[in-house]
C-alpha cells in the first residue's frame, strides 16, 4: 500500500513513529536519555550483526598490535557511544538552543566572529559527536554544511529540516563545489567532513593507521578555490554524563599546498592523532576501507 506521494504507507508510518520518539527524548533529562542509550548499545552489541562485524575488522586493520581483549573491550565501548548518539539525536534535532548551549561546551583557537570576515572552512570528523557541536555551532553563527542525502527519501527529509532548523545552509555533496564557493565568497564558513569513503572519484589512497584509505581530496581544491583557511574541529563526549566538547583548533598552517594527496595525508595524521586520543568515539562502523587499491583484496 502507498500514500498521495506513492511512498510506501509503512515508510510512512515508520517516519512518524522515529518522528514521536525523537520528540519524546527530546522532553526527558539528558542523563537518563544518555543512560538509556548505552544500555540499548551494551544489549544490540550481544546481537551479532554485520556492523559488529565492520567494527571488528576496522579495530583489527587499525591496531594490530592490541590484543583481542583490548579489541573487544573498545569494540563494545564504541558500539554503546553509537547508539547512544542516535538516542541523543532527539534532543540534538528538537531541543532548544537553550538546551543545546547546556549540553555543549565550546573551546576555540580562532575568534570565531572571524570566521564570517575570512573564508573558512571548518573540517569536523566522524566522531560520534559531531552532530551535536555542529547543532551547537549552529545556533550561534550562520553556517553552511555539506551533506550526503539518505536512501530513504522521508528520514532524509527529516534530517535535512531538523539540521538546518537554526539556519544552517544545506549543501547536497553532489552538488558541492560550486554552491560552497558562492557561499564562502558571500562571507559564511562551510562546514564538511572528508574522512568517509565515498568512492574513487576526485580520491586518493593515503595511509590510515597505515592502511590505505580512500579519501576525497574535496578540502584542499575547494580551499585552493575559495582562498579559503582549514579549521579542523571535534566534538568529543565528556565523561560523567556531561555532554559534549566542541574543539575548534587553529587553522592548518600553508594550506592546501600544491599537492592534494599531501594535502589529504596531513588531515588523515591530525585525525590520527584525535583517534589516538579518544579511539571508542571514532566511527569504527563505517567501512572506512570499502574501495582497495589495485591488486588489494577486499576486507569487509
Amino acid at each position: 500500500m502507498h500514500d498521495q506521494h506513492g511512498l510506501p504507507l509503512k515508510n510512512r508510518i515508520l517516519i512518524c513513529l522515529t518522528t514521536g520518539l525523537l520528540r519524546a527524548l527530546a522532553l526527558l533529562p539528558y542523563g537518563l536519555v544518555a543512560r538509556f542509550g548505552v544500555g540499548l548499545g551494551a544489549l544490540l552489541y550481544r546481537i551479532p550483526g554485520a556492523r559488529r562485524k565492520v567494527v571488528h575488522t576496522n579495530l583489527k586493520l587499525c591496531f594490530p598490535d592490541m590484543s583481542e581483549a583490548e579489541r573487544e573491550r573498545l569494540a563494545r565501548a564504541h558500539f554503546c557511544h553509537v547508539i547512544r548518539s542516535y538516542v541523543e539525536r532527539g534532543l540534538q534535532w528538537f531541543g532548544s538552543a537553550q538546551s543545546l548551549a547546556r549540553l555543549v561546551e565550546v573551546e576555540s583557537a580562532i575568534d570565531l566572529a572571524d570566521a564570517h570576515r575570512h573564508p573558512t572552512i571548518f573540517v569536523g570528523f566522524h566522531f560520534v559527536g559531531i552532530e551535536a557541536g555542529c547543532m551547537m555551532y549552529s545556533t550561534r553563527h550562520p553556517v553552511a554544511s555539506l551533506y550526503t542525502p539518505m536512501s530513504n527519501v522521508l528520514f532524509d527529509a527529516l534530517a535535512l529540516r531538523q539540521r538546518g532548523r537554526f539556519g544552517t545552509e544545506m549543501i547536497p555533496r553532489s552538488n558541492s563545489v560550486r554552491h560552497a564557493l558562492r557561499v564562502l565568497r558571500a562571507g559564511k564558513p562551510v562546514m564538511l567532513a572528508a574522512d568517509m569513503d565515498f568512492g574513487l572519484r576526485d580520491s586518493v589512497f593515503v595511509p590510515f593507521f597505515g592502511v590505505p584509505a580512500c579519501t576525497l581530496t574535496s578540502v584542499s581544491r575547494l580551499a585552493k578555490a575559495g582562498n579559503a583557511r582549514v579549521v579542523p574541529f571535534v566534538t568529543e563526549v565528556l565523561p560523567d554524563y556531561r555532554g559534549y566538547k566542541l574543539t575548534i583548533f587553529d587553522a592548518l598552517a600553508d594550506f592546501p599546498s600544491d599537492d592534494a594527496e599531501i594535502d589529504a595525508r596531513r588531515i588523515t595524521a591530525f585525525l590520527e592523532t584525535q583517534v589516538r586520543r579518544i579511539p571508542a568515539q571514532y566511527y569504527w562502523v563505517h567501512k572506512r576501507f570499502k574501495n582497495r587499491p589495485a591488486g588489494e583484496a577486499a576486507v569487509y
